[in-house]
């Protein structure tokens, strides 16, 4: 199995999108979404979504998204 093969049966598993481009560009926006590169707004626009749906979507994903950075979520915690 090559590393197209094994990506794109990564990708099928993702069950709420219907066609495998739409599972392969979500997990590249999360990806790039979780690590800070791309904001919530620009991350919507790539999946033609709006913000309030991507977040909702994650949150029915169970993945954690802040719009805070961690340190602001550590002192938050501490408050």
């Amino acid at each position: 199995m090559n590393k197209k093969e094994v990506l794109q049966g990564i990708a099928s598993s993702v069950q709420r999108f219907q066609d495998v481009e739409q599972k392969e560009s979500f997990l590249f926006v999360l990806g790039a979404l979780l690590s800070r590169i791309i904001s919530l707004k620009k991350a919507a626009e790539i999946m033609e979504m709006e913000p309030d749906v991507l977040l909702k979507l994650l949150e029915l994903m169970g993945i954690e998204f802040s719009y805070l950075s961690p340190e602001d979520v550590s002192i938050e915690r501490n408050w």
